[in-house]
C-alpha cells in the first residue's frame, strides 16, 4: 500500500485520513485499515495491503505512535514481519525476520509469526513476537531485525512445556499473549496454546509455569503444572498485578500476589458457559472486562452458543456478567478469534470485534449497542486499535 486512500464504507465518498480510532484488521487474505471520524459514527476503509497473504496480527507502537508492524505469512516470503514507519502509508519487510537459531537442535523451523507486542516504555524500539511453533523472538530496533530469545527457545524444559513435535491445536501450537509489566521490563508473561501461562522475572532468561488454579479437563490430570490451553491472557496496565485469561476451560482472574487463578467464568449464565477466545480490558478500570463466548460443548462448534451472538461484560472483576447484544443478529453463528477483539481509549470506551465471516462490528458505548461497520472481508484473524493520539 504505497499510498493510503480512505473511502467511506458505503464505497462512494473519498475523504482525508480519519480523526477517530483506526482499526487494524488482519485477515486470511491481507490487511485493511478501518477508521472512524471523531464521533465514531462514520467509518472509512483503506486497503487491502498484502492482498492474498495471511495477516495474523498488526499493531501500532504506542511509544512513537507511527511504527506499525504486521505479522504475515506470505507465499514467497514465508513467515515475516512487515514494517511501516508512517502508520501504514508504506511498508518494507524486516531486514532479519524472526527465525529459530541456525542449526536448531530440535529441528524447529518457524511456520508463522503469530503475535506482536511492543516492549516496555523505557525500551524504545523493543518488540516481542510469538511464533508457530512456540518460539519467542525480540527486536531492539523497531522490528527491523529479530533474534531468538534463548532463555525461552533453548530452555531445558521447552520440549516438556510446548507441544512438540506433535502439535495439538488446529492451526498449529502457538506462542501468544506476551505481556510486559509496565513497572519492570524484565517481568514478562506469555501464553502457549497448548502449554499454559509462563512467567519470567529476568527479562526472559528463565521461565516458570503460572497455572495454579486453572484446569485442563482434556488431560488425565485436570490440574497439571503445565499443559493447559490459555486462549488469551491480558494484564491491566493500571493494576499490573491483576491478570485475566480466557482459557479453553473457562474465564479466570489472578491477583499475582496470590499466585492462583480464580474461575470467574463460573458466574456466567449456565446456558452460555465461559468458553471463548478473546478477552479485553477497560483501559482505565481494572474491574471491567469483555468476552465473546462460544459454544464449548463436546464437539466444540466454536460459534455463538445456540446461534445467538453476544458480548458479555463484567464491571466487578467477574462477580457478575451482563449480556450485550443490542444491534447484533438475533440469530447468527459467529466465530471471533483470540486477537480479533479490541478496545479504544475513548470515553465511553469503544469495543470492536471481527468475525471469521468477514464482518467488523463496533460499539461506541462500551457494548451497549452494536453496528456492523464493514462486511465481506476475508476471514478476520485480528483487530487492533490505533487511537488518534497514537497517530500524531
Amino acid at each position: 500500500m504505497a499510498e493510503t486512500r480512505w473511502t467511506s464504507t458505503d464505497g462512494d465518498v473519498e475523504h482525508e485520513s480519519p480523526e477517530g480510532p483506526m482499526l487494524l484488521v488482519g485477515t486470511r487474505k491481507g490487511l485493511w485499515l478501518v477508521g472512524a471520524d471523531a464521533t465514531r459514527s462514520r467509518w472509512s476503509v483503506a486497503g487491502p495491503a498484502f492482498l492474498g497473504h495471511v495477516v495474523h496480527h498488526a499493531v501500532v507502537d504506542p511509544r512513537d505512535r507511527r511504527t506499525l508492524l504486521v505479522a504475515a505469512r506470505t507465499g514467497h516470503l514465508g513467515p515475516t514481519v512487515l514494517r511501516s514507519t508512517d502508520v501504514g502509508r508504506s511498508f518494507v519487510e524486516a531486514t532479519r525476520p524472526p527465525a529459530f537459531a541456525s542449526g536448531d537442535l530440535l529441528g524447529r523451523a518457524l511456520r508463522a509469526v503469530f503475535w506482536l507486542t511492543p516492549g516496555h516504555a523505557d525500551e524504545p524500539g523493543a518488540w516481542y513476537a510469538g511464533g508457530i511453533p512456540q518460539g519467542l523472538f525480540r527486536s531492539e530496533d523497531g522490528g527491523d531485525t529479530w533474534a531468538p530469545v534463548p532463555g525461552w527457545n533453548d530452555h531445558p524444559r521447552w520440549a516438556d512445556w510446548a507441544e512438540w513435535p506433535e502439535e495439538g491445536t488446529p492451526d498449529g501450537s502457538m506462542l501468544h499473549s506476551v505481556n510486559v509489566d509496565p513497572r519492570d521490563p524484565r517481568h514478562l508473561y506469555l501464553g502457549l496454546s497448548g502449554g499454559g501461562v509462563f512467567e519470567s522475572v529476568d527479562g526472559g532468561g528463565d521461565w516458570a509455569p503460572l497455572n495454579a488454579g486453572s484446569v485442563a479437563t482434556f488431560l488425565p490430570d485436570p490440574e497439571p503444572e503445565y499443559g493447559h490451553d490459555p486462549h488469551c491472557v491480558r494484564l491491566h496496565p493500571l493494576r499490573p498485578d491483576r491478570l485475566y485469561q480466557q482459557n479453553h476451560c473457562g474465564i479466570y482472574r489472578m491477583e499475582r500476589t496470590d499466585g492462583r487463578w480464580v474461575r470467574i467464568g463460573d458466574n456466567m449464565p449456565g446456558d452460555v458457559g465461559d468458553i471463548g477466545f478473546p478477552i479485553e480490558l477497560h483501559p482505565r478500570d481494572p474491574d471491567t472486562v469483555w468476552v465473546f463466548p462460544m459454544d464449548g460443548t463436546d464437539v466444540w462448534p466454536r460459534t455463538s452458543p445456540d446461534g445467538r451472538p453476544a458480548v458479555y461484560v463484567t464491571r466487578d472483576a467477574g462477580e457478575q456478567w451482563r449480556r450485550l447484544d443490542r444491534g447484533l443478529p438475533e440469530r447468527g453463528w459467529l466465530t471471533v478469534k483470540r486477537q480479533a477483539m479490541s478496545v479504544d481509549a475513548g470515553d465511553p470506551v469503544g469495543v470492536y470485534f471481527g468475525t471469521t465471516g468477514g464482518e467488523v462490528w463496533a460499539s461506541r458505548d462500551e457494548g451497549g449497542e452494536w453496528s456492523c461497520v464493514l462486511r465481506h472481508l476475508p476471514e478476520v484473524y485480528s483487530v487492533e486499535v490505533a487511537d488518534p493520539t497514537e497517530r500524531d
